[in-house]
């Protein structure tokens, strides 16, 4: 039986298998060369963590400048385990080639203005992902963009490596919603998202696929995430779910070596700490977990103060006020930041020095990430070590990869969005080059 999929001679050009932000811009690509291209996603409709980042009002990206936009980009499972080191730069490369400018451009193209926020943060005027979404499906339709949906992939149905080496179609195996499917394509850009929000897509299954067909992968990791923390019954009974801040927060290993440290705020709670601050140290808390078996974060509870200042405010005589009075009259210490302090200092005296040094470092050991399925994203999968420039892979040519399948990751804030769209161009355009320079049919 013949599927509206496949052209004449059974197969499809092009097969985009997943339809989150970064496959459906590698599909852009594609029929803005003039080349069939077929997206399937599993789910009933496309993009929908895209959607669910437009609760919080889409932060699509963001304006500081680029060296600084770069740096925020981290290091790869492949560069952590003495490979060739080229992560960060790759993920450079691609945001040279689609940065925050070009992204916004972009988005103007479609008919979305879009302004920047009080913290550098880049949003759409409307604050929705919905009209964006849109807008966008819309005019790749018209492009010639056919977009298959509850099409979930199964695997490969011939080795991968036989068919690279043959120079031949990839046939992947498909469950659809009219049963099992083949279909065999010339060229394949997997874009099928990290394992974080599995309801929304993104459960990471593909990996165990990839694997076992010899592509090279790191495994899944929780990035921009919480932390488990057992709080005593009376912190969780006053403060779960209340606002820590403002707070600094320095990460550093067993030697004493700083890792990380900002002031921000984070959020108390039921299973431990999250929030913002968290979120963007939470790359050097888990690899320290992950080394250590656990990870010492200190807590400066007055990060206006200075030592010196915290020191002074606490030598005027205490009289009869018990610490939790004099800490507040002192230096305004209460409410969820105070319960903090007692739950984690232990007995503290009244020595001035002693005490100013516990609220300007206040040690907290965490030993585990909550569950990868809330994390905001997630590192490891395929390493960018075993991909060319153009994001294909290096043993199966035709093969391609973008978004946050890949092994790299990045705090939020609209980097993770931006290299998602960013590494999707690349793949798209990659593609592009290579069929044209392979001479393969293009329809």
């Amino acid at each position: 039986m013949g599927f509206p999929f496949l052209n004449a001679t059974g197969s499809s050009a092009v097969l985009v298998v997943g339809a989150g932000p970064a496959g459906l811009m590698a599909a852009e690509q594609l029929t803005k060369a003039g080349i069939a291209v077929h997206v399937c996603d599993a789910m009933p409709s496309v993009g929908r963590k895209f959607l669910r980042a437009g609760i919080g009002g889409l932060n699509l990206t963001h304006a500081e400048e680029l060296a600084s936009f770069r740096s925020r980009y981290s290091h790869t499972q492949s560069d952590l385990d003495g490979a060739d080191g080229k992560g960060v730069e790759t993920v450079s490369s691609w945001l040279h080639d689609f940065d925050a400018d070009a992204l916004r451009h972009w988005a103007q193209q479609l008919g979305v203005e879009t302004f920047v926020g009080s913290s550098g943060r880049v949003f759409p005027v409307g604050l929705k992902a919905a009209p964006l979404l849109r807008a966008w499906l819309h005019r790749l339709r018209e492009q010639g963009c056919v977009l298959h949906t509850r099409w979930r992939w199964l695997g490969f149905a011939n080795a991968p490596s036989a068919a690279a080496q043959a120079r031949a179609s990839y046939t992947l195996l498909f469950e659809t919603p009219e049963g099992a499917q083949k279909v065999s394509a010339q060229v394949v850009i997997f874009a099928l998202g990290g394992g974080s929000w599995a309801r929304l897509g993104s459960d990471g299954r593909w990996l165990p696929l990839l694997a076992h067909a010899g592509v090279a992968c790191a495994p899944l990791k929780p990035a921009n995430c919480g932390f488990d923390y057992a709080w005593s019954a009376r912190l969780l009974e006053q403060f779960a779910g209340s606002p820590l801040k403002p707070v600094g927060l320095t990460v550093q290993d067993a030697h004493g070596q700083v890792a990380f440290s900002r002031k921000g705020e984070a959020l108390v709670s039921r299973h431990g700490i999250q929030g913002s601050l968290i979120y963007a140290a939470s790359r050097h808390i888990r690899d320290l977990i992950d080394r250590e078996g656990a990870a010492r974060i200190y807590w400066d509870l007055l990060p206006d103060r200075t030592l010196a200042q915290a020191q002074a405010a606490l030598r005027t005589p205490r009289g009869k006020d018990s610490l939790s009075n004099w800490l507040r009259k002192r230096l305004g210490l209460e409410g969820v930041r105070l319960s903090l302090f007692h739950e984690l200092a232990g007995k503290a005296g009244s020595d001035a020095e002693q005490l100013a040094a516990l609220l300007k470092q206040l040690p907290q050991t965490l030993r585990q990430a909550r569950p990868i399925d809330e994390a905001i994203s997630t590192a490891g999968g395929v390493l960018l070590n075993a991909l060319d420039d153009q994001l294909m892979s290096v043993v199966n040519p035709g093969i391609f990869f973008a978004g946050e399948m890949l092994d790299w990751e990045a705090p939020t804030g609209g980097y993770l969005l931006n290299a998602c769209f960013a590494s999707g161009l690349r793949a798209g355009r990659g593609a592009v080059a290579w069929l044209q320079a392979t001479g393969r049919p293009l329809d």
